[in-house]
């Protein structure tokens, strides 16, 4: 789904990539883990290609994003949902607004139509009743949830998510790693995950979501069932790549940087 062969990226002649190399396949998560500073974020960012490469190439289902225009990326842009921190609600607009602001822009379907689809994806994150609500009326945690449903719209296929659970007390924490959990093991979705927060992606590495026979959804801790192989995690350090692999691999790991970060 997403590859980076090589890609270097530098602002103002500091390198923050450094000739990166790594593949994402359909349905993984890619845990980005990193101190500030380190790049995280300029990874998202370049595979939305909101900015370019200095060298280099990145592919998207395929497709070489690196020199397309702005136009040709609207396409690849489609299939892509972004959870922004803090949520990055318009403040001037309601819940509805925010959550279909993609559909409005492109015109293409009826208002009842957005309505519907917006309440879909309101009902998944579970703020059904925040349909007419203000940014200003929502708990931190709720402009997060309503960011996710936001980047739901138009049911895209890979989900990148900026430091989702920042600043977030325990329990909402929780939540949004949980709805996280739920579209990787219910929907299939590709992610990524940029964060310096371990424990919430320990938890998205050692659990999975099922169906309960009350219809509900279960959340478990992976007994050996073999879906660690499906979330992999990627460490930068000094512009590089200093570990890729399963959790298990990196709470086992020698190298020192890692060790500082994980223990």
């Amino acid at each position: 789904m997403i590859e980076f062969q090589d890609v270097t990226k530098s602002f103002d002649d500091e390198v923050v990539l450094k000739n990166i190399s790594f593949k994402v396949q359909r349905g993984e998560t890619l845990i980005i883990l990193g101190e500030s500073g380190s790049g995280k974020s300029t990874v998202l960012k370049l595979i939305l290609g909101l900015i370019k490469p200095d060298s280099g190439k990145i592919l998207i289902e395929g497709s070489d994003i690196t020199d397309m225009t702005e136009r040709e990326l609207v396409a690849i842009r489609r299939n892509i949902g972004m959870v922004f921190q803090e949520g990055a609600l318009f403040d001037s607009l309601p819940v509805s607004d925010n959550v279909g602001y993609r559909l409005y822009e492109e015109g293409a379907m009826e208002e009842a139509e957005v309505d519907s689809e917006v309440q879909q994806h309101l009902g998944f994150v579970g703020l059904e009743e925040a349909f007419e609500k203000m940014p200003v009326e929502l708990s931190g945690g709720m402009k997060r949830r309503v960011g996710i449903a936001r980047a739901l719209v138009g049911n895209p296929e890979i989900i990148l998510y900026d430091e989702p659970t920042a600043g977030l007390d325990p329990i909402t924490k929780r939540t949004i790693v949980e709805l996280m959990i739920k579209l990787r093991d219910m929907q299939g979705v590709t992610s990524i995950f940029v964060t310096h927060d371990l424990h919430a992606a320990s938890i998205i590495a050692t659990e999975y979501a099922a169906s309960a026979e009350d219809g509900n959804i279960d959340y478990k801790s992976d007994s050996g069932s073999g879906l660690p192989s499906s979330i992999n995690f990627i460490m930068l350090m000094d512009g590089g790549i200093c570990f890729h692999g399963g959790y298990r691999e990196l709470k086992a790991s020698e190298v020192p940087y890692v060790k500082l970060f994980v223990n």
